[in-house]
């Protein structure tokens, strides 16, 4: 029998060894699990939304900012009348007493009922001194200046999760620097579910978004909003768009389209209507592109301002087709000026021929044509040139005067800008800074993008320009005493398969004064009805604002 002693004592030894080993799991080895499980069934997870960064024009005005609304909210824990509760929300929400009162189960904590509330609103809610009912306070885009620069700003709409979300323009491309960087706090409740307002920890990892400030000068996205909408309505046009650029910088100074949308209601417009079309439409640029062909041929020495055009006398065979000028009117050895002052759509093919396929196509790649200018806005596109196999004597011939070639807007003042800024392109851009929570700003430098001709070619380009504008078809436009270097364009829009006759897309291109440009600017109005020629349409627009522009700048005539 004396074996049983031992046999009991090594098993109680044994279950003591095991009682210890499975404390030392728990508490030691579990122990970190543990304390989570137990935290969370006293506390939670708060999600912390950042302040949305603003969007600044030139000169510190929001036309993105945020005002303040409130989530109503009610825990059903705490409610001691549901009725008068039920009666009293759905009396001042003005919605319906049942859907109120079926959300307010009795196992439920949070039940949200109403966003979007104002300050006001609140107060009124408040003063009746309902237990269980609470506030989230929460933040909503808000556009002071209601539908400006709406395709260039963008909007803010919800993801698939139901978050805010910058979509297109500057809110799309810099959405993730605006939105900021979410954080979180412990919540602690008590045994019935009812939080510990006093017993929230600090916010982790939580920052604001930044603000943008930009190179927009609201003064003149007014003024081109304002000139571009009367221009539509003068000329029967369908639509246009006006883009205004310093030269010297690739500041984006203005940039108007129409028809556009409020960003605030953006849902109860056409999605079409939200992107930019001036980095986002492709046209065929028609005589706008004229200069561009021309500088790239006296930049590479084949052609002086005074060599004579061979092929002016009549309409000209490429391919077996017939190439006209745009009035069916013909110059015999006019040169290189007139071929601009008059639009010769023959003249070009001559400049095209000089130069060759090679030659056009290697200019044109370094005018930035067929690539994205990298303009910090969301959506641009760039149809590609076509490939040297795919160049024929005819496109290269109808890419001299700016037919059967598609670009951008966004692309066409780019390329023009280093006519007037001594053969340089600066890379467009639209923010010049950035902002932070703590209100330290971060200047952006500005960058060349190409230098696709000399200063001398330039020069030359310009004073080719300044005639055009002095003699040219839109000369009754003109601004007396001012030296303006521009080019009118009236192209005709493809439709299947051939153009239409009666509808185009009249521009005006053009940078002043001539000598040290201040602004460039592209208009552009689609389908002009009053007549189909810039020279009548645009023309009339970019003067008009251009007059405005140079005494919004205090430059004085130089005649």
């Amino acid at each position: 029998m004396r074996w049983r002693y031992p046999f009991v004592f090594v098993i109680f030894i044994l279950l003591f060894v095991l009682i210890i080993s499975r404390l030392f799991y728990w508490q030691v080895v579990k122990a970190e699990m543990l304390s989570e499980l137990a935290k969370s069934q006293y506390s939670g997870l708060l999600k912390i939304l950042p302040r949305r960064g603003e969007i600044k024009t030139s000169d510190g005005f929001p036309i993105a900012a945020n005002k303040v609304s409130y989530l109503l909210f009610i825990n059903p824990t705490v409610v001691k009348n549901k009725n008068q509760t039920v009666k009293a929300l759905s009396s001042l929400l003005n919605i319906a007493e049942a859907s109120v009162g079926a959300q307010l189960l009795p196992d439920r904590l949070w039940v949200p009922i109403q966003s979007g509330l104002t300050a006001q609103k609140k107060a009124e809610i408040e003063k009746l001194q309902l237990p269980g009912v609470g506030f989230e306070e929460h933040y909503v885009r808000f556009y002071p200046e209601a539908s400006a620069a709406a395709s260039l700003v963008g909007f803010v709409g919800k993801d698939e999760e139901g978050q805010d979300k910058g979509y297109v323009g500057l809110e799309g491309f810099y959405d993730r620097l605006l939105k900021g960087k979410e954080g979180y706090s412990t919540e602690f409740h008590d045994a019935l579910g009812r939080p510990i307002i006093s017993e929230q920890n600090a916010m982790i990892n939580s920052s604001d978004g930044d603000s943008l400030w930009l190179s927009i000068d609201r003064s003149i996205q007014f003024l081109a909003e304002q000139k571009l909408k009367d221009g539509i309505k003068r000329y029967g046009a369908s639509g246009g768009m006006i883009g205004i650029m310093d030269p010297q910088t690739g500041n984006i100074l203005a940039m108007a389209s129409l028809p556009t949308f409020s960003p605030e209601k953006y849902w109860e417009y056409d999605e079409n209507l939200y992107k930019d079309p001036f980095i986002t439409n492709t046209y065929e640029p028609g005589s706008t592109f004229k200069p561009i062909v021309m500088a790239s041929a006296l930049d590479a020495g084949l052609i002086t301002p005074q060599t004579k055009c061979n092929i002016c006398s009549g309409p000209v065979t490429v391919s077996g087709y017939d190439l006209h000028t745009w009035n069916d009117k013909y110059y015999k050895d006019s040169n290189m000026l007139e071929v601009i002052q008059h639009s010769d759509n023959t003249g070009m093919v001559f400049v095209a021929q000089k130069l060759g396929a090679d030659r056009m196509i290697n200019y044109l790649t370094k005018f930035g044509i067929g690539e994205l200018t990298e303009i910090d806005l969301q959506g641009e596109i760039a149809p590609a040139l076509k490939t040297r196999s795919a160049w024929y004597a005819v496109d290269l011939a109808t890419t001299g005067f700016g037919q059967g070639i598609s670009i951008t807007p966004i692309e066409l003042l780019t390329a023009f800008s280093a006519l007037a800024n001594e053969g340089k392109i600066m890379k467009p851009r639209i923010v010049t800074a950035f902002e932070n929570s703590s209100g330290e700003v971060f200047k952006m430098p500005t960058r060349i993008s190409n230098i696709p001709i000399s200063a001398k070619t330039a020069k030359v380009m310009t004073e080719i320009l300044v005639n055009a504008v002095e003699k040219g078809e839109a000369q009754w436009t003109k601004l007396k005493g001012y030296r303006i270097a521009g080019k009118t364009g009236t192209a005709s829009i493809p439709v299947k398969g051939h153009y239409d006759p009666n509808s185009t897309i009249a521009s005006f291109i053009g940078f002043a004064p001539a000598e040290k440009p201040k602004f460039i600017m592209l208009v552009i109005l689609e389908k002009p009805t009053a007549s189909i020629y810039a020279a009548d349409t645009a023309a009339p627009v970019f003067f008009d604002i251009a007059h405005d522009l140079l005494n919004y700048y205090g430059i004085p005539p130089s005649e």
